[in-house]
C-alpha cells in the first residue's frame, strides 16, 4: 500500500511539473512579442532591421517614443477611445443586467429559443457583420463617429449569458422574501440579485474594456478621420511611412504608447485582475 501511495505522489509530482513547465512556456511564448516591441522601440531608426538583426542595434534612444507622439494626435486618440470604450461599458451593464434578470426570474414562452438565438450570436464572427453593420451606420448618418464604433457592441450575448449564470446562482428563498415583502423589480435586481454577482459584473467589465480598447477592424472601416478615430486604428498610419513598409522601430514604440495604459492597469491590479475571474467562474 505504501508503494502504490507513493508511485501515486510520484506521478501527481510530475504531472504538476509538467503543466506548471508547459504554463510557464506558454507565458514566455506570449511575452516575446511584447519583449521584442519594447526593445525595437528603443533601436535608432537609421539602423533597419535584417536577418538575424532584430534586437538592439548601436545604442539605445527614446527618437522613436518622441517622433511617434508628433507624427500622430495621440491626445485625441486616447480621449476618443476613451470615451467610446466607457460609452459601450456603460450600456452594456445595463442591457446586460436586465437581459439576465429576465432570463433568470421570470418564465415566459420561447425563452429557452429565445436564449438560444441570444447564444448563437456568440458563433458568428465579427467579420461576416462588417457589411451589414456598415450599411446600417450609413442609412443612419453615422458614419465617422464615435457613436458609430460604439454603437454596434451595445449588446452582448456573453454578458448576457454570464449575468443569467450569475443571477441562477442567488438562493430563490432569498428572491422570494423579497418578493413578499414588496420589491419591485428593479429593487430586486439592486438589492438581491446584484450584490452577490459583483465579481462576475466586475470580470465583464475588465473584458469588455480590454476587448475595445484593442478593437482595430470595424473602427478602421467605420472612421476616416482622426476626430473619430480610436487608437488602434490611428497606428495605421505608422504602417505607411517607410518608402519600402513599415519602420519598426517607429511602430513599435507607437504600438506600446497605445497599450501602455492597459498594461500599467492590468501590473497594478493583477491580483483583483485574476481574482473577479476566479470568483465569477470564468475559465
Amino acid at each position: 500500500m505504501n508503494g502504490q501511495f507513493r508511485d501515486q505522489n510520484i506521478f501527481l509530482r510530475i504531472g504538476s511539473w509538467l503543466v506548471t513547465g508547459g504554463t510557464a512556456f506558454l507565458a514566455i511564448l506570449w511575452t516575446i512579442p511584447i519583449v521584442w516591441a519594447l526593445v525595437a522601440s528603443f533601436r535608432p531608426t537609421t539602423e533597419p532591421m535584417k536577418l538575424g538583426d532584430v534586437w538592439f542595434g548601436s545604442s539605445l534612444t527614446l527618437g522613436n517614443y518622441i517622433r511617434a507622439w508628433s507624427l500622430a494626435p495621440f491626445g485625441q486618440y486616447y480621449v476618443n477611445t476613451i470615451i467610446i470604450v466607457l460609452t459601450i461599458l456603460a450600456v452594456q451593464l445595463v442591457t446586460i443586467i436586465l437581459g439576465g434578470f429576465a432570463f433568470a426570474h421570470y418564465q415566459f414562452s420561447g425563452k429557452k429559443w429565445l436564449f438560444f438565438f441570444i447564444l448563437l450570436q456568440m458563433m458568428i464572427p465579427t467579420t461576416a457583420l462588417l457589411a451589414p453593420n456598415f450599411s446600417t451606420i450609413r442609412q443612419l448618418g453615422l458614419f465617422d463617429t464615435r457613436l458609430a464604433i460604439a454603437l454596434p457592441y451595445f449588446g452582448s450575448a456573453f454578458g448576457v449569458f454570464l449575468m443569467r449564470q450569475a443571477f441562477l446562482d442567488v438562493p430563490r428563498d432569498l428572491v422570494d422574501a423579497g418578493t413578499m415583502d414588496g420589491c419591485s423589480w428593479w429593487q430586486l435586481i439592486f438589492h438581491i440579485y446584484l450584490p452577490p454577482s459583483f465579481p462576475s459584473l466586475i470580470a465583464f467589465g475588465l473584458s469588455s474594456v480590454i476587448w475595445h480598447w484593442n478593437e482595430f477592424l470595424w473602427p478602421l472601416v467605420i472612421t476616416n478621420s482622426d476626430l473619430s478615430r480610436p487608437l488602434t486604428a490611428g497606428l495605421v498610419r505608422f504602417t505607411q511611412l517607410g518608402e519600402i513598409g513599415a519602420q519598426w522601430s517607429l511602430l513599435s514604440a507607437a504600438t506600446l504608447i497605445v497599450i501602455a495604459p492597459l498594461l500599467i492597469m492590468f501590473l497594478i491590479f493583477q491580483r483583483h485582475f485574476v481574482q473577479s475571474f476566479l470568483h465569477s467562474g470564468i475559465k
